[in-house]
């Protein structure tokens, strides 16, 4: 009897489904989401088998996003915060930077500023217990470390730290509070006229952070500049066209952006720019996107930088977050992007394509990275600037001068190092026993990189250090890779001792692009590409 009710119930529901899907057919008055609304509700009640309701309803977002285009996304509530702090350029926590070395976390910098540098919390410190839970040879992962560690502002959290030369372990209770995160990554005088300032991402503080480098460099009677944007992803557009304004003199077009329900919006130059006159080489790859884009786009269109590198990752679409109620939001595709001459960079797609995340790697195995002929635009996509060089839209920004992959001081020997994590472990190992006699002889970064040598007993002790974490030195290999082993062991080294600046003004020595760029500063390529100087 209780079987034949259900029965009963399932065909009566069925039959209410069927008829309301009929009458959406005759009258279309029922709205899509009703429409889903309706479906899931049918699942809960007659599916054969329980169901994780938030489970499909996530993925048929996700899939339905897929089938729009490749940058429109769906982002889970718990997700929001973690996806938008590099953006928002803070987030809130400890202050610490650390690594995971023999099992145990170790402070390699602290935070200036930050709760942790406040209390006196070191460099080499080591955490051994988080919350009085031993956090020592337990197996700990980073993503565990930041869950402890990062908190509300206000709250707190207790860490045991052993200290060498202490004998006992030192505790701190530390307050958690909003911990910046930085966008400028490097700034110095590369040469005693050149600067150079390296952005890693457009985040809320990118623009100031500029700025403040870029007094300091002008202080160093710096008379031509060096923007890297390599590897830099993007992030938000409002921060690139500010950042291009830095180099455009009054009145000149930046971009503009038209969608089917986004109206055209131009945006120009404003008569404050930190550097309008003095050359300008901008630096870029296949990692460099969006914003990175607009930024060289602008400065390639008006002829005012040479864009030194390789073919930039051609993303010219523009998303806004819009919420969901829930608490999730979902980050929509709204617009084009357009460089000034006319451009859109962004390249093609087709919806729910898979194959256009494996852009890349298909540039690499048709050469692309190696040869600029193996590059083809389509010429109805061709542009002139004003001083007569030729662009392309459709396929991203390609250089002025192209500076392919150098791969000759790779090898299998340097892979497994680098893979197995040697060569930081290493050098944090010998910052951390050699700290204070570094600290006492170099006063700075630059009477490091002069008199500091990675030299054969120190290289011995590597290799040694490396044998017993399994990696086995290949003579061959070491001899290809030796010149690029010494220089990053220092760099690191460097980075441990002071911060990121200092490992790029010593792993700089390598960057093919760099030196390209400050070649073509003093070889005349400037007056011959017609670049403003």
């Amino acid at each position: 009897m209780k079987t034949s009710t259900n029965y009963k119930r399932v065909a009566i529901l069925s039959l209410t489904f069927t008829l309301l899907f009929a009458g959406i057919t005759r009258a279309q008055t029922v709205t899509t989401a009703q429409k889903l609304d309706a479906l899931i509700g049918m699942i809960n009640y007659a599916y054969v088998d329980s169901i994780d309701e938030k489970k499909i309803t996530e993925d048929a977002i996700r899939n339905l996003l897929k089938e729009l285009d490749p940058h429109s996304v769906y982002i889970p509530a718990e997700e929001l915060k973690e996806v938008n702090e590099p953006l928002v350029g803070k987030f809130e926590g400890v202050g610490i930077q650390f690594n995971i070395l023999d099992d145990t976390i170790m402070v390699t910098q602290t935070i200036s500023g930050g709760p942790s540098e406040k209390l006196g919390i070191r460099a080499g410190d080591r955490i051994v217990k988080i919350d009085g839970e031993s956090v020592a040879n337990i197996g700990i992962k980073n993503n565990d470390v930041l869950k402890k560690l990062r908190g509300d502002k206000g709250t707190k959290v207790k860490v045991n730290i052993f200290r060498r030369g202490n004998k006992d372990l030192i505790e701190y209770t530390i307050t958690r509070d909003k911990i910046p995160l930085f966008s400028v990554d490097a700034s110095y005088m590369v040469t005693p006229k050149v600067g150079y300032i390296k952005i890693s991402r457009f985040a809320d503080s990118t623009v100031e952070e500029f700025k403040e480098a870029l007094k300091n460099l002008k202080e160093q009677h710096m008379e031509s500049l060096v923007l890297d944007l390599s590897g830099n992803g993007g992030g938000y557009l409002n921060r690139a066209i500010e950042l291009a304004d830095e180099f455009l003199s009054n009145g000149k077009k930046v971009v503009y952006t038209e969608g089917r329900n986004n109206p055209r919006q131009e945006n120009y130059s404003t008569p404050t720019g930190g550097w309008e006159k003095g050359k300008v080489v901008v630096l870029v790859d296949e990692s460099s996107a969006s914003a990175s884009e607009i930024v060289t786009g602008a400065l390639q269109d008006w002829d005012r930088a040479l864009v030194v590198g390789r073919r930039t990752f051609a993303k010219g679409l523009v998303q806004k977050p819009f919420p969901l109620p829930d608490g999730s939001a979902v980050r929509l595709t709204i617009a084009r992007y357009y460089t000034p001459s006319g451009r859109c960079i962004q390249k093609h797609y087709e919806p729910g394509d898979e194959n256009y995340d494996m852009d890349l790697s298909m540039r690499y195995q048709h050469g692309e990275l190696y040869n600029a002929d193996s590059i083809k635009f389509i010429d109805s996509l061709k542009y002139t600037t004003n001083g007569g060089r030729t662009v392309y839209g459709g396929g991203g920004i390609m250089p002025d001068i192209f500076v392919p992959l150098d791969t000759s001081m790779s090898s299998k020997y340097y892979d497994d190092l680098r893979r197995n994590g040697i060569i930081n472990d290493f050098t944090l190992n010998y910052v951390d026993e050699h700290r204070t006699e570094l600290a006492g002889k170099y006063i700075d970064v630059y009477e490091f990189k002069k008199t500091f040598t990675v030299d054969e007993e120190f290289m011995n002790k590597f290799i040694a250090y490396a044998e017993k974490k399994n990696v086995k030195k290949d003579e061959k290999g070491f001899k290809t890779s030796e010149k690029l082993l010494r220089t990053q062991i220092k760099a690191l080294i460097a980075r441990d001792l002071w911060n990121t600046n200092a490992y790029y003004v010593i792993i700089n020595e390598l960057n093919a692009f760099l030196n390209k760029g400050l070649q073509c500063i003093d070889d005349g390529t400037f007056a011959k590409v017609k670049i403003d100087q």
